[in-house]
């Protein structure tokens, strides 16, 4: 049974990266193309660790599916954030403002995002990447010697109405 909103017809869902411990070594995260689309949320689901482990989340645009020329990517202006040290769906969003970079650096800016789980979101739109560039990705640097748990997330939002199986394959 079909319905007129959700999954298909306003969004897509792709990995960015798969729950990993982010102190084994750093994320490098799936590229998603952002050909046909409005724009890309990305989503980063972050567990509590130790103290001063804080994470970095790197944005990077790409010229190809795989290999190409690939920079990072410097137009995270805001990004949106839930932390706490363990969620329960009581947080409120915080809105978070910088000067245009391509990393966040400890989300929050507080020195002790390590110790919280947290949500994380920013979104990119196709008109922010350079001519040459169709792809995105994200990364999350190695944050120490302690294990934290961290995932990616890519909502993908499209132009046109239509089932999820109408939508182009994340990797194209």
């Amino acid at each position: 049974m079909g319905t007129l909103y959700g999954l298909g017809p306003d969004y897509d869902i792709a990995l960015g990266a798969a729950p990993a411990d982010l102190s084994a070594a750093a994320t490098t995260g799936l590229r998603i193309s952002m050909v046909n689309v409005k724009s890309v949320d990305v989503v980063v689901i972050k567990g509590a660790g130790t103290a001063a482990d804080d994470p970095t989340i790197t944005l990077r645009h790409h010229t190809a599916a795989s290999a190409g020329t690939s920079a990072d990517l410097a137009v995270i202006t805001e990004y949106y954030l839930r932390s706490e040290a363990t969620l329960d769906n009581d947080e409120a969003w915080t809105r978070v403002t910088q000067a245009a970079a391509a990393t966040i650096i400890d989300p929050g800016g507080a020195g002790t995002s390590a110790e919280s789980q947290q949500l994380v979101v920013f979104s990119v739109k196709p008109s922010d990447l350079p001519e040459t560039s169709n792809y995105i990705s994200v990364n999350i640097g190695d944050v120490g010697a302690n294990a934290q748990l961290g995932a990616v997330l890519y909502i993908v939002h499209k132009h046109d109405k239509g089932d999820p199986t109408s939508f182009p394959v994340p990797l194209r």
